[in-house]
């Protein structure tokens, strides 16, 4: 039995360093950047974040207080065993404020979000040139040599049922975080794994996948796509500014749907 357990964890470390190559040498995990400097180059793509602004301010800010009001002492408490007593408090206070940015960036994107976030990635593709494939999934309009975005065809994102799974499944991995460092960045790591392929979810309805090539595109570049989690889930993770982060990352993420399109072309 030790032959045996020393034989999975000598694999199960050989897979980790072959998927950590994988993440590092895909280079996917520049496009959550890269969405920010988009955002600050072109203000005008910031319009539609403006309206949703003070909405996701007030959830945010119930959300926190609530949080701070009902689990900051037991948290701390707990985490006087993994931390000790002096940083205990502070640990605790972080990991409040990590599982709000969290609730809110959930609640958020399914109901205050859901369709500027789509409007934003079909921007992006239809400054890029990408007009047949987003036209896949809304109509277009035509004003002067320019196109423009009309009403939507096709919606990617699901209802409140899709939330409150998002939101299970975080509150299944949320105490990783106990553990000290390690315990963060396999938070990050496990959230990023899922995180990737979510903000691609438009562009697969644009290309008209099935859920078998879904799953077959996706295998074929799971590096790029843990990369490209694991930056945005970091980014979203920090407080009061997961909303922007948010948007910031549709952005990145269209840019390399664009970036995809051309090479696939």
């Amino acid at each position: 039995m030790s032959d045996r357990a020393k034989e999975a964890l000598r694999a199960e470390s050989a897979n980790l360093r072959a998927i950590a190559q994988d993440v590092a040498f895909s280079g996917a995990y520049f496009y959550p950047f890269r969405g920010i400097l988009h955002l600050t180059t072109h203000p005008s793509l910031l319009r539609p974040l403006t309206t949703k602004l003070l909405q996701t301010l007030l959830l945010g800010l119930g959300i926190t207080t609530t949080l701070f009001t009902f689990t900051y002492v037991p948290q701390a408490a707990l985490m006087t065993f993994t931390s000790g007593p002096f940083f205990a408090p502070i640990a605790a206070a972080l990991l409040v404020l990590s599982e709000a940015s969290a609730l809110t960036h959930f609640i958020a994107r399914g109901w205050i979000l859901r369709d500027v976030l789509v409007d934003i990635f079909d921007q992006i593709l239809l400054d890029k040139g990408h007009e047949t494939l987003v036209s896949q999934g809304r109509v277009l309009n035509k004003a002067g040599k320019r196109w423009g975005l009309g009403h939507m065809s096709k919606k990617p994102f699901g209802d409140g049922g899709g939330i409150l799974k998002g939101i299970l499944r975080w509150a299944a991995m949320l105490p990783l975080n106990f553990i000290p460092v390690v315990g963060t960045v396999a938070y990050v790591y496990v959230a990023g794994k899922r995180a990737g392929p979510g903000l691609h979810e438009r562009y697969f309805q644009l290309r008209g996948f099935s859920r078998r090539e879904k799953g077959e595109w996706v295998e074929g570049k799971r590096g790029a796509y843990t990369g490209l989690g694991m930056a945005s889930v970091v980014l979203e993770m920090v407080p009061f500014a997961s909303m922007a982060f948010e948007f910031s990352n549709a952005v990145g993420a269209a840019l390399w749907a664009s970036d995809l399109e051309r090479a696939r072309q």
